[in-house]
C-alpha cells in the first residue's frame, strides 16, 4: 500500500505521519511550504502542483492535475495533512472511499476552515478532532475516530488549536495505519473500487 500525503502548510501533521513510518510514496503540495522540507528530510519525493488564487482558478482542471501527479506515484490512499485546497469530485472518483482527512472539531459541528475560531465563538466547553473519510462535501463523510479536547478559560484560537493539533498528531497516524490494514485485508485498493 502506498500513501499520497497532501499538504499546504507547516508540515506538523505530515511529520507525525512520517514518524509513524507509514508508507508515504509522495507528498503533494499546492503551494511552496514548510511541508516540502519535512518530506525532503525524510527522503520522500515532493510533487508541486501549484494552484492560483485568483478568480480564474479552475478547480476541475487543477484537481485533474493532482490526480495525474498522484497516479504517477501509484498511490493507493490519500491522506490530507493540512491541505488548503478543496478538490473537485474527480479526485474522489479516482480514489473512491480512499481519501482521509483530519479536522480540528468534533464533526458534524464546526465544519470549514475556521473550526477552532467558530468553536470559541460558540462558547462550547469541549471541541476536539475528527478523522474521517473525505467526500466531495467538505468536512463530511464517514467518521473513523474522534477525540475530545476541552476548551480552557482564557483559550485563544492559537492555544486551543495547538492542543487539538497535538491530539491530531497522535490519533491520525493510528487511524491511517488501521485503515491501511483494512484495505490490505479487503484485497487492496482494487477491492475499494468494486461496486
Amino acid at each position: 500500500m502506498r500513501i499520497g500525503a497532501l499538504a499546504s502548510g507547516s508540515g506538523t501533521i505530515l511529520q507525525a505521519l512520517v514518524e509513524a513510518d507509514l508508507p508515504i510514496a509522495v507528498v503533494l503540495v499546492d503551494r511552496r511550504c514548510a511541508a516540502e522540507k519535512v518530506a525532503e528530510a525524510a527522503g520522500i519525493p515532493v510533487a508541486v502542483v501549484e494552484r492560483s488564487f485568483g478568480p480564474g482558478f479552475d478547480r476541475g482542471a487543477y484537481s485533474d492535475a493532482v490526480v495525474a501527479a498522484l497516479r504517477a506515484h501509484r498511490v493507493d490512499l490519500l491522506v490530507m495533512a493540512g491541505y488548503g485546497t478543496v478538490l473537485s469530485s474527480g479526485v474522489h472518483e479516482a480514489f473512491p472511499g480512499r481519501i482521509l482527512n483530519t479536522h480540528p472539531a468534533l464533526l458534524p459541528a464546526f465544519k470549514g476552515w475556521h473550526a477552532v475560531r467558530d468553536a470559541l465563538a460558540a462558547g462550547v466547553a469541549v471541541t476536539g478532532c475528527t478523522v474521517h473519510v473525505a467526500t466531495p462535501e467538505v468536512d463530511d463523510g464517514p467518521i473513523l475516530a474522534q477525540e475530545e479536547v476541552p476548551v480552557l478559560p482564557g483559550d485563544s484560537e492559537e492555544s486551543l488549536h495547538e492542543r487539538i493539533k497535538a491530539v491530531e498528531r497522535r490519533l491520525y497516524p493510528l487511524v491511517v495505519r488501521c485503515f491501511l490494514a483494512g484495505m490490505a485485508a479487503a484485497g487492496g485498493a482494487d477491492a475499494k473500487e468494486e461496486p
